[in-house]
């Protein structure tokens, strides 16, 4: 996973107005007799963090960390989401009661999964110049031990053009981008801004252009970049995808990949989400554009306030990759990967397959095998030994192709959905960390003699051998090009 390896270790810290959401969810049969209204017969009450506390979710589920700051108020709402981030797993939650304010709350009704109504509950007063001074000073001391900067403004009050100047200015002094998921429509107050990623309502706000066309969407981006000192611009445009204005380069149009649309709810969250990881990962802004909006396009395909995983991205990029969008390294693994990609799988209900080799010259022996092993799992994993791995094995005048060319030819496969190095002489190891379902090699194999048939035999899988294609291996080929 090239690009997503470097969402492992990457820490962002968030800022924003944080909020609890509620879903009431039931069925309309019958209208109120009582007015003209319909009945909802709740079936279901669930709760979720909400908001710029759902920026910091998405930020976890993608494999990275994150700090969030906000403010609550001191109430049973604010207890309740602070009780809902302490669960999760990678979040270190820095939220401030104040008494004099209450915890936001979006309350959404839905009947046969329709949204019927929201209310909302909230105080969008600006806080207390020692409420202001406060954040600061937290926000500015923790800048320096993060790698991106978010500021999820949803205009509770919180992000005042003071508290915004000094965090802007306190990130650029270290070298952290930042990015704003803005609400307003003076984009000034984020001057110095790495990036901010209006959808299509704000940038209207802002530019005054209705930004439905691609031409329409750069014109807007365009004057967005004059009007405002802000490094660069992505407009989201639903359905339409995205468009990425930086300063001094073409504009960019990235499509979305959204195959059914359920809910919006949380979109955008997860796009400015998306892009820290990427930008705190060291990618290049259009890498981690795309990667956002591939992210997009699956969460609006769920209900409620959603996240994505790695497991998630890493499935929506290899089906990108079979239809020429995104670089087929997005399938390289490093072994920490594949042990948490494999996991995510089974959490899916995926089972996970195994087969491995030198595949040093690709030929048709190897396509059959490794067809054979896809069509006996639902995700396949490829080991290939490493170069130093293979000299041991083959002798000095091997591998002709480096480790990191086989890898990619090997990830340029469709039916090929993770490819990891392994350096030692067998992948036993590897094996026995992933414990695959399924174990599959040639038919020159006996299985009793497989390397990790032992390991998955007691665990309940199976070790299955495919027909070898005689006269093909990369001995053969070595020796008809040398003539010999």
């Amino acid at each position: 996973m090239f690009e997503l390896q470097k969402f492992q270790g990457v820490k962002v810290l968030c800022l924003g107005d944080v909020m609890l959401d509620c879903f009431v969810s039931g069925d309309v049969n019958r209208i109120s007799p009582e007015g003209p209204v319909p009945v909802l017969c709740v079936n279901s009450k669930q709760y979720f963090a909400g908001g710029a506390a759902n920026v910091a979710r998405n930020i976890a589920s993608l494999g990275a960390r994150c700090t969030l700051v906000g403010v609550i108020g001191r109430d049973p709402e604010g207890a309740q989401l602070t009780s809902l981030l302490e669960t999760s797993e990678g979040i270190d939650t820095r939220l401030i009661e104040l008494a004099n304010r209450s915890t936001t709350v979006k309350m959404r009704f839905l009947g046969q999964n329709q949204q019927m109504l929201r209310v909302d509950h909230e105080n969008n007063d600006a806080l207390s110049k020692y409420d202001e001074a406060k954040i600061i000073r937290l926000v500015c001391d923790l800048v320096r031990l993060h790698s991106a900067v978010v500021l999820s403004d949803y205009a509770k009050g919180l992000l005042s053009e003071s508290v915004v100047r000094a965090i802007v200015t306190e990130s650029k002094n270290h070298g952290v981008p930042v990015i704003v998921d803005p609400k307003t429509a003076d984009l000034s107050r984020y001057s110095g801004a790495s990036v901010v990623t209006p959808n299509l309502r704000e940038a209207y706000a802002a530019s005054g252009i209705q930004a439905n066309s691609d031409d329409e969407s750069n014109d807007a981006a365009e004057l967005i970049l004059s009007r405002f000192e802000i490094d660069s611009v992505l407009i989201t445009r639903a359905e339409k995808g995205m468009t990425l204005a930086e300063r001094g380069k073409a504009p960019l149009h990235i499509r979305s990949n959204a195959r059914e649309v359920f809910d919006v709810v949380g979109a955008g969250d997860t796009v400015v989400a998306t892009l820290a990881v990427g930008l705190g990962g060291k990618l290049h802004l259009s890498e981690a554009a795309r990667i956002a909006n591939l992210a997009a396009g699956i969460v609006v395909g769920r209900r409620g306030t959603a996240t994505v995983s790695i497991a998630d991205l890493h499935t929506e990029l290899m089906h990108d990759t079979q239809n020429g969008i995104v670089r087929p390294t997005s399938k390289i693994c490093t072994w920490n990967d594949i042990l948490k990609l494999s996991g995510d799988w089974r959490d899916s209900g995926l089972t996970v397959g195994f087969t491995n080799g030198c595949f040093d010259i690709l030929h048709v022996g190897h396509i059959r095998t490794l067809q054979f092993a896809r069509e006996h799992c639902e995700r396949l994993v490829v080991g290939i030994n490493s170069d130093q791995s293979v000299r041991r094995l083959k002798g000095e005048s091997r591998p002709v192709n480096s480790q990191e060319d086989r890898a990619e030819l090997l990830s340029a496969l469709s039916f090929v959905d993770a490819v990891v190095v392994f350096s030692q002489d067998t992948p036993l190891e590897l094996i026995e960390a992933i414990s695959p379902e399924t174990l599959v090699k040639g038919g020159d194999y006996q299985v009793e003699t497989i390397v990790g048939a032992e390991h998955v035999l007691k665990h309940g899988g199976k070790v299955l051998t495919c027909e070898i294609v005689r006269g093909k291996s990369t001995t053969d080929t070595i020796r008809q090009v040398q003539g010999i």
